[in-house]
C-alpha cells in the first residue's frame, strides 16, 4: 500500500508503516495515504473502520475544499499545488479525517505541502491533530503565495510592454496569466471559507493556537483570492486594450493599401488606355508622347500622396 505514518510522542517522531499505524500504544498517530489503488480504501474501511461516508469523502474521484464538522473530529478538504502532471485543475486536494490522537490524510496526487509537512513532524514542532491541520493549511498556502505574486508580476510586465508591434505575443502571455489566475481563484476562495469555518469549530481537540494558524491561513487565502481577482481583471483589460491595438494595426495596413490603391488607379486606367491596339488615340504618333504619358503619370502620383499628406492620412 502507498503510504507511510508517524508516531509522535513528546515531540518525537517515529516513521511507521501503515500496517502498524493503529497498532501499539495510544497517543497522537498521522496516517498518509494514496488512494490511486482498492488496497487503501479497504484499509480505510476495514482497518481504520471509518463510516462509509467517511471513506467515500476521503476517496471520491471530485472534490472541492470543504470542512464538515462531525461528532468524534472534523472532515476537511484543502487544494494545494502538486509536482504531478494535472488533466485539467491546477490543484490537487489533499482530504483530512482528524479526531483526537489521529489524523487520517489522503491524496491522489503528491502535494509539495504534504513534504513540508512531514519536515515539521520530524523537527518535532507537531504535538497533536491540530498542529498536523494547521501545518497542512500553512503549508499550502506558503507554497502558493509566491506562485500567485510570480502572476501579479507577470501581468505587471504585460502592462509596461503594450505595444502595437508585439500584440501577438502579449496576447499569449496575458491569456495564460488569466487562465491561471481563474483556476486558482476557483479553489481558493472555498478554500478559505473551509478554514475559517474549521478555526471556529468547538472542541478542545484544536488548541488556541492551532485556531490562531488556521485563521492566519485562512485570511492568507482570501488575500491570495482577491489579488488573483485583481488579476484576471487587469488581465481582460490587457487583453480589451490588445484588441484595441491590433483592430488599430489592422486598419493602418489597410489603409496604407487603400492608399496605395489610390494612387496607382488613375495610372493604370491611363495605362490600360494608351495599351489598347486601337487607332485614333490622341498624340499616339507622336515622338514626345510616351515622355509626356510618364510625366502625367508621375504628376498625378505626386498630387495624389501630396493630397493624403495634407489630409493627415499616414499619421498613426
Amino acid at each position: 500500500m502507498s503510504g507511510f505514518g508517524y508516531r509522535i510522542d513528546g515531540g518525537k517522531a517515529r516513521r511507521i508503516t501503515v500496517k502498524e499505524a493503529l497498532d501499539g500504544p495510544a497517543g497522537m498517530v498521522w496516517v498518509h495515504l494514496s488512494v490511486n489503488n482498492d488496497e487503501a480504501k479497504a484499509w480505510l474501511r476495514d482497518v481504520a473502520k471509518l463510516p462509509e461516508y467517511l471513506v467515500e469523502a476521503l476517496t471520491a474521484q471530485e472534490t472541492r475544499p470543504r470542512c464538515d464538522d462531525y461528532e468524534t473530529g472534523a472532515y476537511l478538504n484543502l487544494r494545494g499545488r502538486t509536482d504531478e502532471d494535472l488533466d485539467a485543475d491546477l490543484l490537487a486536494s489533499v482530504r483530512i479525517w482528524a479526531t483526537r490522537g489521529r489524523v487520517i490524510s489522503v491524496t491522489r496526487k503528491h502535494l509539495i505541502a504534504t513534504d513540508m509537512v512531514e519536515k515539521q513532524v520530524q523537527d518535532g514542532t507537531v504535538d497533536d491533530p491540530g498542529d498536523v491541520i494547521a501545518a497542512f493549511a500553512t503549508a499550502i498556502t506558503n507554497d502558493l503565495d509566491p506562485v500567485v505574486a510570480e502572476l501579479g508580476d507577470q501581468i505587471d510586465d504585460c502592462e509596461q510592454e503594450l505595444d502595437s508591434d508585439r500584440v501577438y505575443e502579449l496576447r499569449r502571455r496575458v491569456t495564460h496569466v488569466r487562465i491561471a489566475s481563474i483556476g486558482y481563484r476557483r479553489f481558493l476562495n472555498p478554500q478559505r471559507a473551509a478554514l475559517e469555518k474549521l478555526a471556529q469549530l468547538p472542541g478542545d481537540w484544536l488548541a488556541t493556537d492551532d485556531r490562531a494558524h488556521v485563521a492566519a491561513a485562512a485570511d492568507r487565502a482570501a488575500r491570495m483570492a482577491e489579488e488573483l481577482e485583481a488579476i484576471r481583471e487587469r488581465s481582460s483589460l490587457i487583453h480589451e486594450t490588445l484588441t484595441d491595438l491590433r483592430a488599430e494595426l489592422i486598419d493602418t495596413r489597410s489603409l496604407i493599401i487603400a492608399i496605395a490603391a489610390m494612387v496607382f488607379l488613375p495610372l493604370t486606367f491611363i495605362t490600360g488606355l494608351y495599351g489598347m491596339n486601337v487607332a485614333g488615340l490622341p498624340y499616339a504618333q507622336k515622338p514626345w508622347a510616351f515622355d509626356a504619358i510618364m510625366a502625367i503619370c508621375a504628376a498625378i502620383s505626386l498630387g495624389t500622396v501630396v493630397y493624403f499628406m495634407r489630409r493627415h492620412w499616414f499619421r498613426r
